[in-house]
């Protein structure tokens, strides 16, 4: 596995980790401390301001999980990828984006700039 899949695969565990106490590992694992995270919804940066944009998704969309969508694309301290959010019932996905992730020389991440391709219709 590359530095970017091994980056990537982090980072899709952190926002799929079941509960809080799973989530907050999984930040760690994949930031660094003063890592952040901005997407048209939220800009916040550290591990709990991280943690808390994971917990608040995870109620908007109970029983969904991000997957990677496509091959993961890098180079130097950058990566990029799309994911959907799928439903574990149903197969459905309601929601797409983008994201550039910039890595740390640890690997992990340090920033990560998210865009939302498609949104569920209100």
């Amino acid at each position: 596995m590359s530095q970017y899949t091994t980056a990537v695969s982090r980072y899709l565990a952190a926002w799929n980790a079941p509960d809080s106490e799973a989530v907050a590992k999984a930040v760690a694992e994949a930031w660094t401390e003063d890592g952040t995270y901005t997407d048209p919804l939220v800009d916040v940066k550290g591990h709990e301001g991280v943690a808390a944009a994971i917990e608040g998704a995870h109620q908007q969309f109970p029983g969904f999980e991000f997957k990677l969508k496509g091959e993961v694309d890098g180079n130097h301290h950058i990566a990029r990828f799309s994911w959907d959010l799928v439903s574990t019932a149903d197969g459905s996905s309601p929601a797409g984006g983008s994201d550039v992730i910039t890595l740390a020389e640890d690997g992990r991440i340090s920033s990560v700039s998210g865009f939302l391709d498609r949104l569920p219709s209100a």
